[in-house]
């Protein structure tokens, strides 16, 4: 079944930039969810990384991806 969607936007040097990728994401899960389609849900909205996170939960991120903000960036 399928649970949600997933997206990993562009790096960008301004979260905001983002916002456009985001609110796209969200307004495609309304959609799907408003078919009512069999083993559809969209319970999870997963996007927004440790550079754009709060921008991701300000449109409706349900999970985020914070690795480089806890380990540090990668060598």
């Amino acid at each position: 079944s399928v649970e949600g969607l997933m997206t990993i936007a562009p790096f960008v040097e301004n979260a905001e930039d983002n916002r456009k990728y985001f609110a796209k994401l969200r307004e495609l899960s309304v959609d799907i969810s408003a078919k009512n389609i069999d083993n559809v849900n969209m319970h999870v909205l997963s996007m927004g990384m440790s550079a754009d996170y709060a921008e991701a939960v300000r449109h409706g991120s349900t999970l985020i991806r914070i690795g480089t903000a806890m380990f540090g960036k990668r060598n």
